[in-house]
């Protein structure tokens, strides 16, 4: 039994079902991010550990407590919302001081509590200014102190970055993660931005269709992904996916792939992969990053292979170059160092790491190697 537990919960909406079984076991103190695209079903399930939605069957449970039919204000749970939802006639100390006003916390608790947030949140010196003087990072700043100053079991955020611009969204990001390092509190996080659940997370739910579809860490959910969804969902740039056969090559198995100008290439797969599966049509997963020069391929990697094909487009990006080739059909991106001598229209030598590469079913599109 974990700290918060969701137990074969569903949500249905008449005859339409959005939100399918789930089980998810969240221990005490874990960042667990909730992600996927938009109408997956993660803010639904979020609004049921909230109390804001029902739960059509199943059971969400905190500290081994049955939350089914329990009100929102007495599940001891904050909230965090993607629009802050302060209130703009009150200043930030009245803002922070309302919801233990609300339950009724002595006035020099509530002092110690708010003194205390907003040290921790460096808001110390806005206390008497309304939402309206504000910066939107100063805003979410704001909204998190509410939450903090109630002390819940759980906290749920609800995409509370996405109205913010880029930078400051990173800032933020690093932020709270700090704040839960130092703190231990259990999170549920939800987002529809990748890279926030890779950084933040100590565990990522990734969702699609009303289903989870991988439970699992941060790597992993990006170095083992469980279908061809979480493969190219998870990532920046996502995972190169192509069709690819599994031959026979020098005694061992290889994925037989087609190049821009009709040859074919065999890559041999890592440590006898799919040994047993000679003559089988493959999607072929590999990361940009597995992608590279000679150079700059992973030196402590037994099967790097190099694959000789037509350079599409480079990309510069500062500290790396993005490097597209065309293979079996698809754009295939590799991520090389940005000082590497790479021209659009020219032949190239690309280092396969197939230490890194991963296989799925065409029809299932779930992995099989």
């Amino acid at each position: 039994m974990g700290f918060l537990d969701i137990k074969q919960a569903t949500k249905s909406y008449g005859p339409v079902q959005v939100l399918h079984e789930t089980n998810i076991s969240i221990e005490e103190g874990e960042f667990l991010v909730l992600v996927g695209p938009s109408g997956c079903g993660k803010s639904t399930l979020l609004n049921m550990i909230a109390g804001l939605e029902d739960i059509t069957t199943g059971e969400i449970a905190i500290r081994g407590r049955n939350m089914n039919g329990i009100k929102p204000a007495d599940r001891n749970i904050a909230m965090v919302f993607q629009s802050y939802a302060l209130y703009p006639n009150m200043t930030v100390g009245g803002n922070i001081s309302f919801g233990m006003e609300m339950h009724g916390i002595p006035k020099p608790e509530r002092e110690k509590r708010i003194a205390q947030v907003a040290d921790l949140l460096q808001i110390s010196h806005l206390l008497d200014r309304k939402p309206g003087q504000l910066s939107g990072g100063q805003r979410q700043r704001v909204a998190m102190g509410r939450a903090l100053v109630r002390e819940p079991d759980v906290f749920l955020f609800d995409e509370p970055l996405s109205n913010l611009d880029a930078k400051l969204r990173v800032d933020m990001r690093t932020e709270i993660k700090k704040l839960h390092q130092k703190l231990g509190t259990t999170i549920v996080y939800v987002t529809h931005d990748q890279i926030e659940a890779l950084t933040l997370s100590t565990r990522i739910a990734v969702m699609y269709g009303g289903y989870v579809q991988q439970l699992g860490t941060p790597k992993e959910i990006y170095d083992n992904p469980a279908n061809m969804f979480v493969a190219g969902f998870m990532g920046s740039p996502s995972m190169n996916l192509f069709p690819a056969k599994v031959v026979e090559d020098g005694g061992r198995p290889a994925a037989e792939v087609s190049l821009a100008d009709g040859k074919r290439a065999a890559i041999p797969f890592a440590n006898g992969t799919l040994a047993s599966s000679i003559g089988r049509d493959i999607i072929l997963g590999i990361r940009p990053e597995a992608i590279t020069d000679k150079d700059g391929a992973d030196r402590n990697s037994s099967s790097v292979h190099l694959v000789e094909a037509p350079v599409e487009v480079t990309e510069p990006a500062g500290s790396d170059t993005f490097v597209v080739s065309q293979i079996s059909g698809k754009d295939v991106t590799g991520r090389f160092r940005a000082d590497v001598p790479v021209t659009a229209g020219e032949t190239f030598k690309f280092a396969f790491n197939m230490e890194k590469a991963v296989a799925f079913d065409p029809k299932s599109e779930n992995r099989i190697a």
